[in-house]
């Protein structure tokens, strides 16, 4: 509350500009609607304010974009029911529940919140088009149907277009900016926690806190990376730019971990050259750190790979082990060269083209099960009282708590669960708005748009200050949305305080309903979903080499999963984060087997014999099953045998020996990681069975 009375009364530059944006847009959208005497003008409205939670331009073309498509399948799901249902309006229900079912389930199974808003619609647009027909049924025909339908496509596209327009036009905001800051953060974060990681006194409760935040600007910088495309022509070398610095950034935090751990639970296993080159790439990434010139980073950076590569180079026996981790930290430095390349071209003109895949977002069906019950019980609940009492009122409960259960379903509960205790705060702010100041005005007024525009600008002005910011949005869509619709401002407003009351107690009952419901139908345990990502992190593992570019694709699919194992364990309220550490040990076994597979290209087919690709495919069904025994906190001895088969497999294959002796240093590190890891979570599961 705090927050939303400092937005309300004391606003920076930043969220006056957005208010007087958001109020311009709205009401340009209201104007619009009322010029083309449209039915209900006051869901362009609603479609305008919806835009503005992100007013950079790309994200509001994207979103529009999304409104749009959204709207229209949602149109014709409406026409398709009521033409072949209306005779039956149980049944017609009943397929309406299922197609909000399906686009609230299938909404979890998207990344970016633009493209959840398009389920949203498409499940609002369908709602709207068959209840208000059905409400009505002695006049439903097809030239009803199709009036219907066309109106609400009119209001919410009119809406879109409005929002566009004054996005682009009025003190445009670039989501390109965004990008740049969310790369910015994701480098400096990087760029420390390296140097952390290397460090003897880093604490482990410090090198998680580092983890968090880098995942979060990591998945921030993907999220926003599709709608920089539609800020001019340079937008998609920039979206790919920015998936290839997510992508790069993972495949460091992957290589960093080797030395970390090696350090604290290996020291012994540490020599002294080794230790030196690690104390230099630790000085390095300090410097870098400390500096905020990219281009004098990226000058570090590759003095930094030349002096690894002469150390390398310099003493040619080695033990297998060190001259794999050598090898390992010349590729990091490799990957860090590339993400500063990769921020150039995001902060430039440059022509360079980096391409790898967006994060990808981890789907499971058990997620989108849930969501899609939570948002048919919602429905169902609300539609049975409309059949009950025949209340038109009782509409209300059913459209917005729907749009709200699809929309914010991603959220954690306990955020969820804030985020609706202050939607009902906004709604209690929008009632007496519209009671003791909107509608008694506009009765007095002349009927005059300009008098129209005046009064609900205010309002709105206020409803969009507390939206402009993240803590206090939940505020501001609670004053926005319920504020325009219970004026309902149109060519025609009707002034019946009864109405405008009963449809304001159906819309907070209709919210409660959702907020309660949200705490009755919630996901599965986290323990399930914990160990259903780590399972498929598995199959990844497994199935890894049957992909031509293997490490972009291994990296998009575990960013989410990793951001995802994070906020389980750190929500859980346990120090250890051993299932965080698993996750990123998976990460590094799947670039070592990446890197393991390159240094085979090199054997001619003529000794690539059924024996050693069998070896080898044993191998790596062995891997994924002793990372998934890890996770139970136990040893897979079938790993180690497979190691030493393939290991004399190798040997019979003309292989330098310099590889050979890599490949054996691989297997000795990735043998003491299954060791130490199952050894923490078996520990960890007998402290908590205690």
């Amino acid at each position: 509350m705090t927050l939303l009375l400092k937005s309300l009364f004391f606003p920076d530059r930043r969220t006056l500009i957005f208010a007087i944006k958001g109020v311009i847009s709205m009401e340009l959208a209201l104007y619009v609607a009322m010029f083309l005497n449209l039915e209900r003008p006051y869901w362009a409205l609603v479609s305008a304010v919806f835009l503005q939670i992100r007013p950079e331009s790309g994200l509001v073309i994207e979103k529009g974009l999304c409104q749009i498509g959204g709207t229209l399948v949602g149109a014709l799901a409406g026409i398709a029911i009521l033409n072949w249902f209306t005779p039956y309006p149980e049944l017609a229900l009943g397929l309406l529940a299922c197609w909000i079912g399906l686009n609230s389930g299938l909404s979890a199974m998207v990344r970016q919140q633009n493209f959840v808003y398009a389920f949203a619609m498409a499940g609002m647009t369908a709602c709207l088009i068959v209840l208000i027909v059905m409400a009505s049924p002695s006049t439903a025909d097809s030239a009803k149907i199709f009036d219907v339908a066309q109106s609400r496509i009119s209001e919410i596209v009119v809406g879109a277009i409005c929002a566009v327009l004054v996005s682009s036009l009025l003190w445009p905001t670039k989501v390109k900016h965004s990008l740049q800051l969310h790369a910015k953060n994701t480098i400096n974060h990087t760029l420390n926690y390296l140097a952390l990681e290397l460090d003897l006194q880093g604490e482990h409760t410090s090198r998680h806190e580092h983890i968090d935040t880098i995942m979060v600007s990591v998945s921030a910088l993907s999220d926003d990376s599709s709608a920089v495309i539609y800020e001019g022509p340079e937008g998609r070398g920039q979206s790919h730019a920015a998936n290839f610095l997510c992508n790069k950034t993972l495949s460091l935090l992957a290589a960093i971990q080797i030395f970390g751990r090696l350090q604290r639970n290996h020291s012994h296993l540490v020599s002294e050259p080794l230790a030196k080159s690690l104390a230099n790439m630790r000085s390095s990434f300090t410097l870098m750190a400390q500096s905020s010139d990219y281009q004098e980073c990226y000058k570090m950076a590759r003095t930094l790979r030349y002096q690894l590569q002469q150390n390398l180079m310099q003493y040619r026996d080695r033990a297998p082990l060190e001259t794999r981790l050598l090898k390992v930290a010349m590729e990091l430095s490799a990957d860090l060269i590339m993400v500063l390349k990769s921020y150039n071209v995001l902060t430039s003109h440059s022509a360079v083209q980096l391409n790898a895949p967006p994060m990808e977002f981890h789907r499971d069906p058990l997620i989108g099960v849930t969501t899609g019950l939570r948002s048919m019980a919602v429905f169902v609940i609300g539609a049975s009282l409309w059949i009950g009492t025949g209340s038109s009122a009782v509409l209300m409960m059913i459209l917005l708590p729907v749009v709200f259960s699809i929309m914010m379903a991603r959220q954690p509960l306990p955020m969820l669960t804030t985020i609706l205790r202050r939607i009902l705060v906004g709604i209690t702010i929008a009632v007496p708005l519209t009671v003791f100041y909107a509608l008694p005005l506009l009765a007095q007024s002349s009927g005059d748009f300009e008098i129209l525009v005046l009064v609900l600008a205010g309002p709105f002005f206020i409803g969009l200050l507390a939206l402009a910011n993240r803590p206090t949005l939940p505020y501001g869509l609670g004053i926005c949305v319920p504020f325009a619709v219970l004026v309902q401002p149109s060519n025609t407003i009707s002034f019946a305080i009864e109405n405008t009351v009963s449809n304001a107690l159906a819309i907070f009952v209709g919210v409660t309903v959702l907020y309660w419901l949200f705490k009755l139908i919630t996901e599965p345990s986290q323990r399930l979903m914990q160990y259903r990502l780590l399972q498929s992190i598995q199959k990844d593992l497994v199935h890894i080499a049957q992909h031509d570019d293997p490490e972009p694709w291994f990296n998009a699919r575990m960013g989410d999963r990793l951001l995802r194992i994070a906020s389980y364990e750190k929500g859980s309220g346990k120090s250890s984060r051993v299932f965080t550490d698993l996750v990123f040990t998976a990460l590094n076994l799947g670039h070592v087997s990446i890197r393991m597979r390159r240094m085979l290209q090199g054997i001619s087919d003529t000794h690539l014999n059924l024996g050693l690709e069998n070896a080898l495919n044993l191998w790596q069904h062995n891997l994924g099953q002793a990372f998934i025994a890890c996770a139970h906190g136990q040893v897979a001895e079938e790993f180690k045998i497979s190691s030493e088969a393939l290991l004399e497999a190798l040997a019979q294959c003309p292989l330098p020996h310099e590889q050979f002796t890599m490949i054996t240093g691989m297997f000795e590190r990735i043998t003491l990681t299954f060791e130490r890891t199952a050894h923490s979570i078996a520990e960890q599961k007998n402290t908590s069975e205690k």
